[in-house]
């Protein structure tokens, strides 16, 4: 089915509408990736360092409940920013925060949901320089807008994996609905190790789970992916499928040459001894076999329910 004015959301389904609003947006010659990345990156061919540009909302009702503390959910928000900014292997700096809501909200719980902000801010080194205010007639939101920064040598993308390549997650996956997806922490100093003594060939943050975000990454790289999910590191009390497809684990998903993996995980342990580091399969030859692994379907913002 194509899209077209009669499809609904639901029948395209998320990375269909994703791909077909964002295939004819007009780029700049500085642009050096647009849509389709974890952030936009923006410099000159031969910059040292480049910029990076991102945008994430949180919804009432999707991302967060009424009854959750409002100081995680701001800093849930930033922190899902922060995690595309580690997926480039990236530094932040700046951000603009937009928040509407309808008029009854009670005022503490806007305090709260910027306690958590500044929390987050101050732990992260990010600068929050503005935004926008705005009434809503509900439910609350809150979108960030966030820059950041890679020098040009190390940034890293979605597309830049090979097959044979291994894949590697970084801590434990499933649980994100028991809660833990308001309190995770962005990978910043484990990406930013990695692409200074490892240069991963491709890297992504899992926002949708792994069963949806890693064919993103296999396909970005023109690669198949094959996975052991007895491998998968999961979070206790979690089942495989789980592991696959609860979402918002905010962990990195990359790729790193076969040659270097051993170097990597004895030099892992010694960096991060308290965040497991776990091989989960490589990237294949694209083709109708390596495409027969299909693990559950991952968060899908527009899919039928």
């Amino acid at each position: 089915m194509s899209a077209s004015r009669r499809s609904t959301l639901a029948d395209l389904g998320e990375d269909r509408v994703v791909s077909a609003l964002t295939r004819r947006l007009v780029l700049g010659e500085d642009v050096r990736v647009g849509a389709g990345d974890d952030c936009a990156v923006i410099g000159r061919a031969r910059d040292a360092r480049w910029q990076l540009l991102k945008t994430d909302v949180v919804v009432e009702g999707v991302h967060f409940l009424p009854t959750d503390d409002p100081r995680r959910i701001g800093w849930k928000a930033l922190c899902r920013a922060l995690s595309d900014i580690a997926a480039m292997g990236g530094v932040p700096a700046h951000a603009l925060i937009t928040l509407a809501a309808p008029p009854s909200t009670a005022f503490d719980r806007l305090q709260g949901i910027y306690t958590g902000l500044r929390k987050a801010a101050r732990k992260f080194g990010v600068s929050i320089v503005g935004g926008e205010t705005s009434r809503s007639p509900g439910p609350l939101f809150l979108n960030i807008a966030l820059t950041g920064w890679v020098e040009r040598t190390r940034c890293t993308l979605r597309s830049g994996g090979k097959a044979g390549d291994v894949l590697y997650v970084t801590g434990r996956l499933g649980g994100s609905r028991a809660g833990k997806h308001l309190d995770f922490t962005p990978r910043l100093a484990e990406a930013r190790w990695l692409v200074m003594h490892f240069r991963p060939s491709a890297m992504m943050d899992l926002s949708d789970g792994l069963a949806a975000d890693l064919p993103r990454l296999a396909t970005a790289s023109r690669c198949g992916h094959q996975i052991v999910p007895e491998f998968l590191p999961r979070t206790a009390g979690c089942t495989i499928e789980q592991a696959l497809s609860d979402g918002e684990d905010f962990e990195l998903l990359f790729t790193l040459a076969p040659r270097d993996a051993v170097q990597l995980e004895r030099a892992w342990k010694k960096a991060f001894p308290r965040l497991p580091l776990t091989r989960i399969g490589e990237l294949i030859q694209q083709s109708a076999i390596s495409n027969q692994q299909s693990p559950p379907r991952g968060y899908d913002h527009f899919a039928k329910r």
